[in-house]
């Protein structure tokens, strides 16, 4: 039986595949840096429609096949693609749905107008990413999240999926990095959010804004851990989860000083 350590990495954006931030270099790198250091791992990330999937060579995984996520009393089926990251043995899994992801612009049209359905893309990917988690019957030791669209996965993690096995000794590690939007979610955000009777308002209340600043507020909140992944993270954030008691919380570090968040992981693992 393997006794490698379990890192599953969340993301909206990674090197090479997508690239919003500078922050999609990093997670590039921690996934080969835990790889390299005798973790296994694996890397979640949507399908959106820029993402090349000839040149990335995407191929659908069948075994993942026929994946519904509720949402809302909505129904929205999920595609699973893999590509393995280029120089590495590692597999990147990509959620993709025809109406949400496919469109070939990201958060906004043509004319640089925000999606009014931003919101629940969200929703759609968080628990679509969860719900790939359960099919692959892969319990991770660490769920590393960041971005803001992973916000919502630490506290799905600790509410409407608390008594999921695959869950149940998994620590969060939140990155709260650059504010990149200044829209809404929507009025309905928290209404989708409450994926199940487990999430009340109450657990909501992070997010009630329903911006950037809240979607890090949130992820932050849940999470085990916090790090910061920009030196131009939002100040009244740096200041409320510095001296945050009960979570480990690392600093900004250069792009060529990731050695702590390795130990972070170790620490988290124990």
């Amino acid at each position: 039986m393997s006794t490698k350590k379990r890192i599953l990495f969340i993301a909206n954006e990674m090197s090479p595949y997508l690239e919003l931030t500078e922050y999609a270099e990093v997670v590039n790198k921690l996934a080969v840096m835990s790889n390299d250091n005798n973790m296994e791992v694996r890397c979640i990330m949507p399908k959106f429609g820029v993402i090349n999937e000839r040149r990335h060579r995407l191929h659908e995984v069948v075994r993942l096949s026929g994946i519904n996520v509720t949402i809302d009393n909505d129904d929205y089926p999920l595609t699973i693609k893999v590509a393995s990251l280029p120089n590495a043995r590692l597999q990147i899994y990509f959620l993709d749905n025809e109406d949400y992801f496919k469109r070939k612009s990201i958060f906004t049209d043509d004319q640089d107008k925000w999606f009014e359905d931003n919101g629940l893309r969200t929703v759609l990917f968080c628990k679509g990413a969860l719900e790939t988690v359960k099919k692959f019957g892969w319990p991770p030791d660490i769920i590393h999240c960041s971005g803001w669209m992973t916000g919502l996965i630490p506290m799905m993690v600790r509410t409407a999926y608390k008594k999921e096995p695959v869950f149940s000794n998994s620590k969060i590690i939140y990155t709260i990095g650059e504010s990149t939007f200044s829209d809404k979610l929507g009025e309905d955000f928290l209404k989708l959010a409450a994926i199940n009777d487990n999430v009340t308002k109450k657990e909501l209340e992070p997010f009630k804004e329903a911006n950037n600043l809240a979607m890090f507020r949130g992820g932050a909140c849940y999470a085990d851990a916090v790090t910061f992944g920009t030196e131009v993270a939002d100040k009244k954030l740096c200041d409320e989860f510095a001296k945050a008691k009960g979570k480990k919380i690392l600093p900004y570090h250069a792009e060529s000083d990731l050695t702590e968040y390795l130990q972070l992981y170790a620490d988290l693992a124990k």
